[in-house]
């Protein structure tokens, strides 16, 4: 498997892309602050070369996270529009109207349910289908919490709509769990899971969509570049959109770089994409310009 190139800076391959579409938590903030580098060679890329779309597997709808960027310190000047998985999963769950439908997930994700003329099942065994956005307690729930429950699930034959697929996310220094976690559980066990976000199709057409709307005209997918950290979701949905990709090794997957090693490198990165049988054209540790 080819190496990724290894640009000292975005400012070293912009003038090759006509757009960005750029992944949220890991790259330009950590859910705590934002990375101010990072930001200003969005910023930059922005105003001197084309439009920057977020491409986020928040479970939310994309405006409802707006206030989120705002409070860590992400200035609006760095993006130009913003798609996320609930925006893509919106789709699914109004073709599935009226449900019910039983909720997985924290009550600040109820956004994503808005407007939707939606039933809602008070458990497992009066609904027709599942909804995860996430566990109910990220901090101390893991998968295997929720076994019972999912085998509940399968045992009536329950489709599972994950509005998440990450599996984990950065949260200032730690990593809590997300819902793509659970739904690899319930697949494993042999249920029925459905995912709009990242790494699938869905929500890269919404996003390819928003840059073009933004650009004005068509866009050449060859001069598209896609940025993130993730290797199961940035870096696989680029390869299969058959998009170009500049995976940051010091984000999510920074401790599994780091395998007894003091700090991540190229070489540490090159093997970990090949490990997972993944192809990112590019590879940094942080963006910058």
């Amino acid at each position: 498997m080819t190496s990724p190139i290894l640009p000292s800076g975005l400012s070293e391959i912009a003038d090759a892309y006509d757009a960005i579409l750029c992944d949220v938590w890991g790259v330009i903030h950590n859910g705590r602050e934002a990375f101010p580098a990072a930001c200003a060679a969005l910023a930059r890329y922005r105003r001197e070369r084309g439009p920057v779309v977020l491409i986020s597997n928040a479970p939310r709808p994309s405006r409802a996270l707006y206030g989120q960027l705002d409070g860590v310190g992400a200035p609006r000047e760095a993006w130009s529009a913003f798609v996320t998985s609930g925006d893509a999963t919106r789709a699914l769950l109004a073709e599935r109207a009226p449900g019910p439908v039983w909720k997985l997930g924290p009550e600040r994700d109820d956004p994503l349910y808005a407007e939707l003329d939606l039933d809602f099942a008070q458990g497992i065994e009066d609904a027709a289908f599942i909804c995860a956005t996430g566990p109910f307690d990220e901090e101390n729930e893991t998968p295997e919490d929720y076994r019972q429950r999912l085998e509940l699930a399968r045992s009536r034959d329950l489709e599972l709509i994950c509005a998440n697929p990450d599996r984990m996310v950065q949260k200032g220094d730690r990593l809590v769990l997300c819902a793509g976690a659970i739904a690899d559980l319930y697949a494993a066990m042999g249920g029925k899971v459905t995912m709009a976000g990242k790494p699938h199709a869905p929500i890269y057409r919404k996003s390819l969509a928003e840059a073009e709307a933004q650009l004005g005209r068509p866009l050449d997918p060859a001069r598209v570049l896609c940025i993130g950290d993730g290797v199961s979701t940035d870096v696989l949905g680029a390869q299969r959109q058959g998009l170009d990709c500049l995976f940051l090794w010091s984000g999510v997957h920074a401790a599994d770089l780091l395998d007894g090693a003091t700090a991540a490198s190229a070489e540490r990165a090159a093997a970990f994409l090949a490990k997972h049988e993944v192809l990112a054209k590019y590879a940094m540790a942080e963006l910058v310009w």
